[in-house]
C-alpha cells in the first residue's frame, strides 16, 4: 500500500479517498491507510498460508488460487492460446468478449501464410460441415419425437430408461447385419443363383460314421398344437432352417476368383459383435464415468445441489411436477437419514460393532443359501427337461409337452420374480445407509438374473460332456442325447428370449391393465387403494432388458438370426412400455438422475457381456464340436479354425503372429498396459485435485464477496455518520 497518499481534508487525515472498483489492486487502498484493504481478504490469506507452508508449489495450482488474477487476463492467456483449435462459441462469454476474441483470430490470420490460412479455413468448413450433419442426424433417431415426450412427461430419469433401450434396437440391429453380412448373405447368393458360386461342403473325413448321425423326425401330418410347439421351442420344422448353427453344414462358398472360407467368417462374426458391443458400451459409459468421477462432493454441497439445482425443467406435466417435489424431499431424507447412521457408526461401541457384523454374516448366509437353492432348481429343472424332451410328441398331451419344453425358463423366471423381494425384506435388518442398501440390492438382483443363464449354460454343458456309464471318446460329447448339441444350445436360449417376451406382454396385458381398472373404479375398497398402481421402477426394467441382451449375445453364436429376434423384441417392448407407463403404471418416488442413470444402465451392460463372454469362449476353446452338423464338423473345437488358417499365411507373416502371441510379447505388452493404466489413474487422480481446488476458489471468492460487502457497508455507515 502507498503509505503517501493524500487523505481527505474534509473527512480528516484518518479517512482516505473511496477509490473506484477498477482502481482497486493490492497497492491500492480503500477504508485505511495502515492496512492493505486485499490483503485482508479469505483467499489472499489461504494463498499466503500454503506459499509459506508449500515452498515448492506447484505453479500452476498457485495460479490457479491467485485471487487477484483479472478475467481479461485469464482470457488472454487461456482462450487465445486454442482459438486454433476450439471454436469461439464452445466458451461461456458474452457477445462482447466473443467479438473481441473473434477480432483477435482475424488479426492473427493475416500473419499466417497461404498453406497455413487453408489449412484453417478447410478445418472450420469441415467443422461446420460434421456440426450440420449431426443436426440432420438428430432428426433421424429413432423414436426421437416419443422420447422427447416422455422426457417433457416424466424427466429425464425414465427418459433415460427409453434411450437406452433405443440403444439396444440400434446395437442388435448392427450384430444382426454384421452376422448377415459374413455368414448369411454369401449362402444367400449362392443359394438363388445371384452370382456365380457354388457351395463347398464338409468333407467327412477320419472319424467315425456314428458321429456324423442326425436323426430328425419326419415331419408328417402337423397337428396345429405340433406347429405351436414347434414355433415357441424351435424345434420341428424350424430346427434345420437358417435360425440355427445345424443349418450352415457348408466349409465354403466357391466364388470364380476365390473360395469364401464360412468357418472363419462365422467365428470373426462372432468375434466382431463382442469386440464391437465391447467398445460401443465402454464409449458410451466414458461420459458418465467423468460425471461420477468429479461428483465426490461434500454433504454440504450435496444438499445445495439438490436444493438450488436439482429441479428438472424439462418436466413440463403437473403430475410429474408434484412427484418430482416428492422425490427431492426423499432424497434430503435420505442424505439426512445417510448422515445419522454415519453419525451412529461413528458413535458406535466394540459390542455393538460385533453384533452388527455378525448378524449381516448371517443375513449374507442366507442370500448365499437362496442363491444356491435358485441354482439347484435350475439345475434340476434343466437336467429334467433334457431327459425327457426326447419323447415322441404324441405320447405327450400338449399342456404336458409344453411344460417340460419351458421348464428352465419357467423356473429362471420364478426365481427372477422371488429373489428380489427375499433381497428386499433382508437389507433392511443389516442397517445399512438408503443409498447403499439400494445398490446392494440392486447388484444381488444383477447377480441372480445374469448368474442364471450361466448356471443353465454350465448345466447344458456338463450334460453334453458326460456320456453317463459310456466314455465319450468315440465323438468327444455325448453324441446320443446332442447329436447337435450347438442347435440344442441355441434352442434353448431361443426359448428363453420367447419366453422372456411373453412375460412382458402378458403382465402388461393382464396384471397391470387390470389393476389400473381396479384402482380407477373400485376407488371404495381401502384394500384395492393400499395395493394401489404398479410402479414404473427404473432398475426392474433396465435388469430386464439387460437380462435379455445377455441371452442374445450367448445366443447369436449358436442362433445367428437371434439378434433380429431381438431387435423385433424391443422394439414392442418400447411401445408395450411406453402404453404402460402413460396408462397402467405410476413413476416410481424413487427417481434417478438422467446422468446416474445412463452409467448405471451401461454398468449392468457391461457386467452382462462380462457374463456372456464366459460360457462363449469355453464352448468355442474346450467342448469338442459337433461331427454332424454345421461349419466346423472338420476341427476339434471351434478355435481350431484359427491355427489353421494362420498356417496357410507366408512364413514371415506367421513368424510375426506367432511372435506376437507367444509369451515373451505377451508379458512386457502387459506391462505397458499396466503402466499406460497407472498413468492414467494418477492423471484421474490429478483432475480430481484440481476439481477440489476449484471448489476451494469458489468457497473463497463467496467468502471475499461477504467479507467486501461487509466493509462496504461499514464504510458506507462511516460516511453518513461523518458530520456535513
Amino acid at each position: 500500500m502507498s503509505e503517501g497518499s493524500a487523505g481527505d481534508p474534509g473527512h480528516g487525515s484518518s479517512r482516505q479517498r473511496v477509490t473506484h472498483p477498477e482502481n482497486m489492486s493490492l497497492g491500492s487502498s480503500c477504508f485505511s491507510p495502515s492496512v492493505n484493504f486485499l490483503q485482508e481478504l479469505p483467499s489472499y490469506r489461504s494463498v499466503a498460508r500454503r506459499r509459506t507452508n508449500i515452498v515448492s508449489r506447484d505453479k500452476q495450482s498457485g495460479t490457479l488460487l491467485k485471487p487477484t488474477d483479472s478475467y481479461s487476463s485469464q482470457l488472454d492467456g487461456g482462450i487465445t492460446e486454442n482459438l486454433d483449435s476450439q471454436s469461439i462459441r464452445k466458451y461461456a462469454l458474452n457477445i462482447s468478449e466473443k467479438r473481441r476474441l473473434r477480432d483477435i483470430q482475424e488479426t492473427q490470420m493475416k500473419y499466417l501464410s497461404e498453406w497455413d490460412q487453408w489449412k484453417r479455413y478447410s478445418s472450420k468448413s469441415w467443422k461446420r460441415f460434421l456440426e450440420k450433419a449431426r443436426e440432420m442426424t438428430t432428426h433421424l433417431e429413432l423414436w426421437r419425437k416419443d422420447i422427447r415426450s416422455i422426457e417433457g412427461k416424466f424427466g429425464t430419469g425414465i427418459q433415460s430408461y427409453f434411450s437406452f433401450l433405443r440403444f439396444l434396437v440400434v446395437l442388435n440391429l448392427v450384430i444382426f447385419l454384421i452376422i448377415f453380412m459374413l455368414v448369411l448373405l454369401p449362402i444367400l447368393l449362392t443359394k438363388y443363383k445371384i452370382t456365380n458360386s457354388t457351395f463347398v461342403f464338409v468333407p467327412f473325413k477320419d472319424m467315425d460314421i456314428e458321429c456324423t448321425v442326425y436323426p430328425i423326425s419326419s415331419p408328417g401330418l402337423i397337428y396345429f398344437y405340433s406347429f405351436i410347439i414347434d414355433l415357441l421351442s424351435g424345434t420341428g420344422f424350424l430346427e434345420k432352417t437358417s435360425l440355427f448353427y445345424g443349418h450352415y453344414t457348408i466349409d465354403g462358398v466357391k466364388f470364380q476368383n476365390f473360395t469364401y472360407d464360412l468357418p472363419l467368417a462365422y467365428l470373426i462374426s462372432t468375434i466382431a459383435y463382442l469386440a464391437l458391443s465391447l467398445l460401443w458400451i465402454v464409449k458410451r459409459s466414458v461420459e458418465g464415468f467423468k460425471i461420477n468421477l468429479i461428483r465426490s462432493e461434500e454433504h454440504f454441497q450435496s444438499y445445495c445441489n439438490k436444493i438450488f439445482a436439482g429441479w428438472d425443467f424439462c418436466i413440463t406435466n403437473r403430475n410429474m411436477a408434484e412427484l418430482k417435489h416428492s422425490s427431492l424431499r426423499y432424497e434430503l431424507r435420505a442424505d439426512l437419514e445417510e448422515e445419522r447412521i454415519r453419525q451412529k457408526i461413528a458413535e458406535r461401541t466394540s459390542e455393538e460393532t460385533i453384533r452388527i457384523y455378525t448378524l449381516r454374516l448371517f443375513l449374507n448366509c442366507i442370500v448365499l443359501a437362496v442363491l444356491a437353492a435358485c441354482f439347484y432348481a435350475i439345475y434340476l429343472a434343466t437336467t429334467f427337461s433334457q431327459e425327457h424332451m426326447k419323447k415322441e410328441i404324441n405320447k405327450m398331451v400338449f399342456g404336458e409337452n409344453l411344460l417340460i419344453l419351458y421348464l428352465p425358463s419357467i423356473v429362471i423366471t420364478l426365481a427372477n420374480f422371488i429373489t428380489p423381494i427375499i433381497f428386499a425384506k433382508i437389507i433392511h435388518y443389516e442397517d445399512y445407509s438408503p443409498g447403499f442398501e439400494i445398490r446392494l440390492t440392486i447388484l444381488r438382483c444383477v447377480f441372480m438374473r445374469l448368474a442364471t443363464i450361466c448356471v443353465l449354460v454350465f448345466t447344458l454343458g456338463s450334460k453334453i460332456t458326460s456320456c453317463g456309464d459310456n466314455t465319450c471318446e468315440l465323438c468327444g460329447y455325448n453324441q446320443k442325447l446332442y447329436p447337435c448339441w450347438e442347435t440344442q444350445v441355441g434352442q434353448e436360449m431361443y426359448k428363453l428370449m420367447i419366453f422372456d417376451f411373453i412375460i412382458i406382454l402378458a403382465v402388461t396385458l393382464f396384471v397391470d391393465f387390470p389393476r389400473k381398472l381396479l384402482v380407477t373404479y373400485c376407488a371404495s375398497s381401502k384394500l384395492i387403494q393400499c395395493w394401489g398402481q404398479q410402479e414404473f421402477a427404473i432398475p426392474d426394467n433396465v435388469l430386464g432388458i439387460v437380462y435379455g441382451q445377455t441371452i442374445c449375445w450367448i445366443g447369436a453364436f449358436f442362433s445367428p438370426l437371434l439378434p433380429a429376434i431381438a431387435t423385433l423384441k424391443f422394439i414392442i417392448t418400447f411401445y408395450v412400455k411406453e402404453l404402460s407407463l402413460l396408462y397402467t403404471c405410476r413413476p416410481s418416488p424413487k427417481q434417478f438422475r438422467a446422468s446416474n442413470s445412463n452409467f448405471f444402465f451401461l454398468l449392468v451392460l457391461l457386467i452382462g457381456l462380462c457374463l456372456a463372454i464366459i460360457p462363449l469362449t469355453i464352448s468355442m476353446s474346450r467342448i469338442p464340436s459337433s461331427k454332424a452338423c454345421g461349419p466346423f464338423t472338420n476341427f476339434n473345437t471351434t478355435w481350431e479354425v484359427i491355427p489353421q488358417t494362420v498356417s496357410t499365411f507366408p512364413s514371415s507373416l506367421q513368424t510375426l503372429i506367432h511372435g506376437v502371441t507367444s509369451e515373451a510379447f505377451a508379458v512386457p505388452f502387459f506391462m505397458i498396459i499396466c503402466l499406460v493404466m497407472f498413468y492414467f489413474i494418477a492423471l484421474a487422480g490429478a483432475h480430481k485435485r484440481v476439481v477440489v481446488q476449484l471448489r476451494e476458489q469458489l468457497s473463497l471468492e463467496s467468502r471475499d464477496k461477504r467479507y467486501l460487502i461487509q466493509k462496504l457497508t461499514e464504510a458506507q455507515r462511516d460516511v453518513r455518520s461523518q458530520p456535513a
